[in-house]
């Protein structure tokens, strides 16, 4: 399995041997791969989908049957609705004790049933010698179609079964899934024959950015960028939305534009409905483009629905394009565009000031940083504002699936695949506490990861909604650590920053530094979202 992991490009895997992994452990020792060992299952699943968010390829976990797959399933599914490539492979009891629920260590009733939910793909191994097929059929999922979890559950008896001497050959990656000619030849024209244009741009387009700046190029239209295609556009171009997406000024424009174009995108509520109000309606015609036949229907029902790689369909959209005669790039698009941002500044709750204040202070002290966060205040608003210098470079748990105790493991993850850019971590205190333990894993591999901890002494998005609720507060004054003392105990740096700005300081003097620092700001006074 080593050898094949190998051979499949593998260079870094997550994971906690455990009495019903050791086997899959053997060779590793010997090998190229790199092991980390978290100090929860569920952090070595955070871990995986960090590496898998700033690299683009699989992030993968070794977990032991059980408790170990009940842990990771939280970062499974997290994986699973931002659409990442994550390879778990786990242990299973004996084969001919499967389902007679007979009380064996880690038993499951059902694990790949518990599964279903967060995996795109499950199977469970029966015999050795299917190991190089099923992996590759793994690796195949995770890279021709919407990436998800896929999960490779093996027996503890068929671990140590003989294989032969030598080893299989690979086949060849698949090709990913093309356009319909006739499909871009429509929309090439509702886009030519559009006055008013629309671009919303979504994970799945991560991959492609020279595409895509040549769509903006091409139609002059506002391009609105979700959380997870941030940087697709370069900061300060005048057609960039960044985060609009939630905001009634885009919603409006959406609403009387002649066609809009959504590429890679789920239009789903932790983009485009932050605010509760519903999601956008469109106006005369909307073209979708997107890899996932499940998804392309969903939320927002197409005129023209293309089922293909984001890039692949873009470069033959961009070619039917710039062979019309009738095409000419919105003319009026920069100032729409400029119009929104206003809007946008004009529409921010009271305080969020200091949240921008940290998202520049990081970008002059760590230019190129990637930016991992955790669901925290100074995230969401960074998520409606930031610019990132390039795709891969912002990513957070507050889309989708929505988990806490995301920002610290996700960050080692990302720093362990991109060992050549500097890692922040944005965290509040409450979802710190969730997996601060992985400070120690940090420190213990040499992961040079930078940790903001924005303390306000409790999960304070929550208790707003309970207050605007009029509910009293209960549950959500969390005490946290002393973070000196518990930064030192793990044998990582501590700054305590008085100012926002004097984050910038730290993270200043922070690639210096051969390990993991932690920087606590303590907020008196947050903005208010509900």
């Amino acid at each position: 399995m080593i050898r094949l992991l190998e051979a499949h490009g593998v260079d870094t895997v997550f994971g906690i041997p455990g009495v019903h992994t050791v086997e899959l452990y053997r060779g590793l020792a010997r090998s190229s791969i790199r092991h980390v060992t978290p100090r929860h299952e569920q952090g070595a699943g955070f871990m995986a989908d960090g590496y898998a968010r700033a690299t683009g390829r699989p992030g993968v976990c070794l977990c032991i049957t059980g408790p170990g797959m009940t842990n990771v399933a939280t970062a499974m599914g997290q994986a699973y609705a931002d659409s990442i490539p994550m390879l778990v492979i786990s242990g299973v009891n004996r084969r001919e004790t499967l389902g007679l629920n007979q009380g064996r260590l880690h038993e499951m009733r059902g694990q790949r049933e518990m599964l279903a939910g967060v995996a795109g793909f499950s199977h469970t191994l029966l015999a050795a010698d299917n190991l190089p097929e099923v992996l590759s059929r793994a690796f195949a999922e995770l890279h021709a179609r919407r990436p998800r979890p896929v999960h490779i559950e093996i027996p503890i008896d068929v671990m140590n079964a003989p294989v032969g001497d030598g080893m299989p050959k690979l086949p060849a990656p698949p090709s990913r899934p093309g356009p319909d000619p006739e499909a871009i030849e429509r929309a090439a024209v509702k886009i030519a024959q559009a006055k008013r244009r629309a671009l919303c741009l979504g994970g799945g387009a991560a991959d492609a950015a020279a595409e895509v700046g040549d769509l903006v190029g091409l139609t002059g239209a506002p391009a609105m960028l979700t959380v997870n295609a941030r940087g697709l556009l370069a900061p300060g171009h005048p057609l960039l939305l960044g985060g609009a997406a939630s905001f009634e000024a885009f919603h409006d424009y959406l609403a009387g534009a002649d066609v809009c174009l959504a590429i890679g995108t789920e239009f789903g509520e932790t983009d485009y409905d932050f605010f509760g109000r519903g999601l956008p309606a469109f106006g005369a015609e909307l073209i979708r483009i997107d890899i996932d036949p499940g998804q392309i229907f969903a939320n927002a029902v197409p005129d023209v629905a293309i089922i293909s790689d984001a890039a692949l369909a873009l470069r033959a959209l961009n070619d039917a394009l710039r062979r019309r005669r009738d095409m000419a790039p919105q003319a009026d698009g920069g100032a729409i565009a400029a119009g929104i941002r206003v809007a946008i500044e004009k529409a921010l709750p009271a305080d969020t000031g200091q949240y921008s204040r940290l998202a520049e202070t990081i970008r002059a002290a760590l230019p190129g940083a990637i930016i991992v966060g955790d669901s925290t205040k100074p995230v969401y608003h960074m998520n409606n504002t930031y610019q990132a210098p390039a795709a891969r470079t912002w990513f957070n748990s507050s889309t989708g699936f929505g988990t806490l105790g995301y920002g610290l493991p996700a960050a080692i993850g990302a720093k362990l695949g991109r060992a050549d850019a500097p890692v922040v971590a944005i965290c509040g205190d409450g979802g710190f506490q969730f997996t601060a333990s992985e400070l120690m894993t940090a420190s213990q591999e040499g992961v040079a990861v930078a940790v903001v901890v924005w303390n306000n002494t409790c999960y304070r998005e929550i208790r707003d909604w309970m207050t605007g609720a009029d509910i009293d507060p209960v549950g959500v004054d969390v005490a946290p650590p002393d973070l000196d003392l518990f930064a030192r105990s793990m044998g990582a740096g501590y700054v305590r920053a008085e100012t926002v700005e004097a984050i910038g300081i730290a993270l200043s003097d922070f690639p210096r530094q051969g390990g993991p620092v932690l920087i606590e700001y303590r907020s008196e006074r947050d903005a208010k979202w509900t």
